[in-house]
């Protein structure tokens, strides 16, 4: 049990597998929680203030600000600032006896994946602060962020799930990937940070039937039931051919590593971040040769 004079929270990090920017409008989609996350502390001070310090996972500290307690606000008018002073507002709004009578705090998180990797840093953060905030975090994301909610739902159910909104109500399904072909899939980092809202732009000037968000829901249900490799990759391939065609844009295999053998698929922000690759690691030589060095084998990736 936590000690009055001191509170840690936790939350994994996420890849969505299956159903990135269709999940906007209802598709299902698989995401997936990895090992790393990040934690929140809160130990009581005599400040009367909130002081907020920010590490990333070299324990190196890369924000920190003083807020007032009693209405969140900060003379820091930085973008990191502004956004977290929105968000414990809203914590407060949500539940009216938030911090109302703290003498002040100081507050300490804890990244365990680089910052640029795109696992949660932004949605990790949210449900630590609504778990210590005892509000709904799909309604902390609505008021804040902004987005599907599928990586909140993640850190809140710390295990591999099947993802909708419906009337703007999240559904969730945990589920169990029994894959026994883990060891032939990697995930490589393409040495940049994709903005997500791009992306979501970027879709929303497309038109999305509901003939393919019925099949984009359809592959995410078949992967769950894959018992072989080869049909794994068929899957993932039909997928990648269904976004790059409602985004009209290449796959990332056809723009970056067209003679790579093997599936590459998309996670998440099409451009950036991770891409999940099958195969063997010596052919992940073939991405360090590219200048792909990070590479991460699923089983020290996924939770």
């Amino acid at each position: 049990m936590n000690s009055p004079l001191k509170q840690t929270f936790f939350s994994y990090g996420k890849l969505l597998l299956t159903g990135e920017y269709v999940v906007l409008d209802g598709a299902l989609a698989l995401a997936i929680p990895t090992k790393m996350g990040q934690s929140l502390m809160i130990t009581k001070t005599e400040t009367e203030t909130i002081s907020w310090n920010s590490f990333d996972s070299d324990n190196k500290k890369w924000f920190s600000a003083i807020f007032k307690i009693e209405d969140f606000t900060s003379t820091d008018t930085s973008e990191t600032a502004t956004t977290l002073s929105k968000i414990l507002q809203t914590a407060q709004d949500l539940n009216p006896g938030f911090l109302k009578h703290s003498q002040g705090l100081e507050v300490n998180t804890h990244l365990e994946f680089p910052r640029d990797w795109g696992l949660g840093s932004s949605s990790t953060l949210l449900n630590n602060i609504a778990q210590w905030a005892s509000v709904d975090a799909y309604k902390l994301l609505t008021l804040s962020f902004g987005g599907s909610g599928y990586d909140v739902a993640v850190a809140k159910h710390q295990s591999p799930i099947l993802y909708s909104v419906k009337n703007h109500i999240p559904k969730t399904r945990p589920v169990h990937l029994d894959w026994d072909f883990k060891d032939a899939l990697f995930f490589v980092h393409l040495n940049k940070k994709q903005n997500s809202r791009d992306g979501i732009n970027k879709y929303r000037e497309a038109s999305v039937s509901e003939k393919i968000l019925e099949t984009i829901s359809d592959y995410s249900k078949k992967l769950l039931l894959c018992y072989s490799l080869k049909d794994f990759e068929a899957l993932l391939n039909a997928h990648e051919r269904a976004i790059s065609k409602i985004l009209s844009i290449p796959t990332i295999k056809q723009q970056l590593f067209p003679d790579f053998p093997n599936t590459i698929k998309s996670l998440g922000a099409w451009g950036g971040d991770f891409i999940l690759v099958t195969g063997s690691y010596k052919e992940m030589d073939y991405f360090k040769k590219k200048g792909y060095t990070t590479m991460v084998p699923y089983s020290e990736m996924i939770l």
